[in-house]
């Protein structure tokens, strides 16, 4: 079951893909991960998902990734006595703590930390961003606004404080229940929403206690701030565009997403691009060309993986949205550009044994014309190196865990087998000929560029290169 393209697909689930006939058809159409969005849905919902993933798991004897995405705290008002309010420009408008519902001078915001974080000029928008309001004055308990985008706003509509840090953890009591019950699925990846700086990542990760890998989702401007910290505090990064749309202006991120793909090449941290990539086709059987260069620019980029949310999760043609997104990333790859991207964008390697062995293997591999690169590891360190410098060829990633092997399919280029460790030097080449031949990405008389470290089964410890002839 590899698949000829080094991009990975992320499709969300949902009730357009809740029977397992839909999810192996999204399998074979080419998903790589499967999300299941923790804002929506219940526990049971999720847990068949997962009883599901991991007998087509079985059944197709690859592994497969689940990625629970935590909701984090949402921001929403309070309700209106009168219904719907039409809010026009200029217009002075109060919001409380008070929770009675609101009139057109005054709204309920039940949201204390909100009211410590004001500040004269801070900006409240609502609806992702329709409406936007800016503070004038402000006090423990109440906001005062004037309306600078005029729009309707009603019951329960959310809030976004894009210039503005909250005193609040990303992680809501319901998030906590949400975590312990998906660590008890056995989920391999926990994306955490609305993440503001690295100590967040480092709470939730105590929380996990390496029962899974930990993806900080970047949504807040105030993330981008603490950029780098966050990355290296994460296991991969999620580029949230949705919300990072509202909260800062819309031309703003497109560059950002090159930057953030950047950023996550050089530490080697496999990274996510989501959001409306290809929207139109929650109710249309084809994307716009716009959505198709969208997904193309993300793939130049070097994103390890694309994510699909509505049009997989509840959308009309979610095989349909999977099949396409499959067509331009091997587009786009069979691209010589892209593959003159990839060779400039690559960085020197750190002054390291194993940086040393990866970029070696990497030259190897493209002067040899090998078949692929394969790299023994039990947590995946080796393999992250080899994917870092995105040699033309796969990556062959075996490993004894199984966790780790299920991980690694959302990392850029790279097959995981679960398989024994090498015992020893004759046992490493064979394993890495014979498992190459069974998963048909190496032919007779082709080579192997082969990476491990002695001793065998040492984490961390990649010191070996070897060329292996099929």
């Amino acid at each position: 079951m590899h698949r000829s393209r080094f991009t990975k697909i992320v499709a969300t689930l949902g009730p357009a893909s809740a029977t397992t006939e839909r999810l192996r058809t999204l399998f074979e159409a080419g998903a790589d991960v499967f999300r299941l969005n923790f804002s929506h849905g219940q526990h049971e919902d999720h847990r068949k998902r997962v009883q599901q993933l991991r007998a087509l798991e079985k059944e197709y004897k690859h592994p497969i990734a689940i990625l629970m995405d935590l909701q984090g705290p949402k921001l929403r008002l309070g309700t209106f006595a009168k219904g719907p309010m039409e809010l026009k420009k200029g217009q002075r408008l109060r919001f409380d703590m008070d929770p009675a519902p609101g009139t057109a001078k005054r709204i309920p915001l039940l949201h204390p930390e909100i009211f410590k974080a004001a500040k004269p000029d801070g900006l409240l928008l609502i609806d992702d961003g329709k409406v936007r309001l800016r503070i004038v004055e402000h006090d423990a308990e109440t906001i005062d606004t004037v309306v600078e985008v005029a729009g309707p706003i009603s019951d329960r509509k959310g809030v976004n404080l894009p210039n503005l840090v909250l005193p609040m953890s990303p992680m809501t009591p319901k998030d906590h229940k949400d975590l312990v019950f998906g660590l008890s699925l056995g989920v391999d990846w926990v994306a955490l929403s609305f993440v503001q700086h690295a100590n967040d990542i480092a709470e939730l990760k105590k929380l996990v206690a390496g029962r899974a890998a930990v993806m900080a989702k970047l949504e807040k401007p105030q993330a981008i701030e603490h950029l780098d910290e966050i990355i290296e505090q994460s296991d991969g990064i999620m580029v949230a565009r949705g919300d990072l749309g509202v909260e800062m202006p819309p031309e703003a991120v497109p560059p950002l997403q090159k930057r953030i793909l950047a950023a996550c090449r050089v530490a080697g941290r496999p990274a996510i691009v989501a959001t409306q990539m290809l929207d139109s086709m929650v109710h249309s059987p084809t994307p716009t060309r716009a959505e198709v260069s969208d997904v193309a620019t993300a793939v130049y980029d070097g994103t390890d993986a694309v994510m699909l949310s509505a049009e997989s999760a509840s959308g009309d043609y979610p095989v349909e949205a999977v099949t396409i997104m499959d067509r331009i990333l091997k587009s786009v790859e069979g691209d010589p550009l892209y593959r003159r991207l990839m060779d400039a964008s690559r960085r020197e390697p750190e002054a390291t044994t194993a940086d040393a062995i990866s970029a070696a293997a990497r030259q190897c591999a493209h002067t040899l014309s090998a078949a692929a690169i394969v790299t023994y590891t039990n947590t995946g360190s080796t393999t992250l190196r080899a994917a870092r410098e995105r040699p033309d060829v796969r990556i062959l990633c075996l490993t004894p865990n199984h966790d780790t092997a299920r991980r690694m399919t959302l990392t850029w280029g790279v097959l995981p087998v679960q398989t024994e460790d090498a015992h020893n030097f004759a046992d490493m080449v064979q394993r890495a000929v014979r498992i190459a031949r069974q998963q048909g990405i190496a032919q007779e008389g082709e080579r192997l560029v082969v990476t491990a470290g002695v001793p065998f089964g040492t984490p961390g410890a990649t010191n070996i290169l070897r060329i292996a002839y099929v």
